[in-house]
């Protein structure tokens, strides 16, 4: 009886679980939509630190009252599309949309010296590697460029960057953004050619990425190697978060003991792929190294990139600042002095997170926008295609 019980109880979850899949599917009514504004409108500038730093209360509430006119026309994703242009105008990195986005087109870019390239497919689309992405359906990718700076924050190139290559295999903003007509199909020109791309199930989609490069070996969230003859320690930290069935502080001393055995005579911090986290995470490694012997200059070398941000930004402004070391790389996503601290709420009717600020960092007084490398490395897309790191390769002859 019991069992039964349990099926009947199942049955009617899946047919919830069903009917809200459904309603989310549906496009919003006006009432939904105001109601939806109404609600930011009133609680965003209650929870953000100072929501009003770069915008006035003045344009945020006209500009509310802008996309409220517009209710007639909206849909699901031009609603999405408003919404992010509004955060833009806010100006915070750390306040941003984040809707629920069931889809995507398996196909992910990333940017180099000689454009943006194709880095990372599923095997249906393993021909496409390494291809140039010239534009999208009618338009070239300068105007789609231009279209993606009408909602993301472009005053620091590499947060543009990045959330650029976030959203260009996102159906939703591509049609709310009208670079396509449909969420389902579209076509890519690639080295002047079209390919056209079904949508498939973000959670369903097994993209590999074909490179041997060192960076990409693992995916833990912090691990180390000695390379080039045990001369060198190379420290890949790209989660701030505990490992699970390792503790950071057990990592730390491995590591450690490593240096000590081996002697390397330089001492590699990879953070070009860390976002963020929980910047205490890393304490017990800058306390050993503050007295170790790699803490002075040609010997310690800090990797940062378009990635580095949020507390790894922290991490490298601290090992800049406090420590003898280089940083090599291009310059970060995060700025420098930033809001942070992010909490989130939902919208009522889209269910759209909101992330905001609770905080404000001042890391280095004086100090504008990104953190800089002291060298900067531009990537190409033939040392990728090659399994050439240019940064590795700088420290190896320097």
């Amino acid at each position: 009886m019991l069992h039964i019980v349990r099926i009947k109880i199942s049955y009617i979850l899946l047919l919830f679980l069903l009917s809200i899949f459904k309603i989310n599917a549906q496009n919003l009514t006006e009432k939904q939509f105001i109601e939806d504004l109404e609600f930011l409108k009133t609680e965003l500038p209650k929870r953000h630190k100072n929501l009003f730093g770069k915008i006035s209360e003045r344009k945020f509430n006209q500009k509310i009252l802008e996309i409220e006119k517009k209710r007639q026309s909206l849909n699901n994703e031009t609603f999405e599309i408003e919404l992010y242009k509004l955060i833009k105008k806010i100006g915070d990195e750390h306040t941003r949309i984040e809707p629920k986005y069931r889809n995507i087109f398996p196909i992910y870019f990333d940017f180099f010296k000689e454009g943006i390239f194709v880095v990372k497919t599923d095997s249906i689309h393993s021909k496409l590697m390494y291809k140039k992405l010239n534009g999208i359906e009618t338009h070239t990718i300068k105007s789609v460029i231009n279209d993606y700076k009408r909602i993301i924050k472009d005053d620091n190139k590499s947060y543009f960057e990045i959330y650029f290559l976030n959203f260009i295999n996102n159906p939703s903003v591509l049609k709310g953004l009208n670079i396509t007509k449909s969420n389902s199909e579209v076509k890519f020109i690639l080295d002047n050619q079209e390919f056209p791309i079904l949508a498939t199930n973000k959670e369903n989609s097994a993209l590999t990425k074909n490179t041997q490069l060192l960076r990409f070996k693992h995916k833990d969230n912090y691990w180390y190697e000695l390379i080039e003859n045990n001369k060198t320690m190379y420290f890949n930290y790209q989660d701030c978060a505990e490992q699970d069935g390792k503790t950071f502080e057990i990592f730390n001393n491995e590591l450690f003991n490593a240096t000590e055995i081996q002697k390397p005579e330089k001492l590699i911090i990879d953070l070009r792929n860390n976002s963020g986290g929980n910047s205490a995470i890393l304490k017990p490694f800058l306390e050993k190294l503050k007295t170790n012997y790699l803490n002075k200059k040609g010997s310690l070398y800090i990797l940062i990139g378009k990635k580095t941000f949020s507390s790894a930004l922290m991490n490298a402004i601290d090992l800049k600042r406090n420590y003898n070391s280089i940083l090599i790389g291009e310059p970060t996503s995060g700025n420098v002095n930033h809001y942070g601290e992010t909490r989130g709420f939902y919208l009522p009717n889209s269910k759209i997170i909101i992330g905001y600020s609770t905080k404000y960092w001042e890391n280095w007084k004086g100090y504008s926008g990104s953190l800089k490398p002291d060298i900067q490395i531009d990537y190409s897309i033939e040392n990728f295609k090659n399994n050439i790191d240019e940064v590795i390769e700088y420290i190896k002859d320097n």
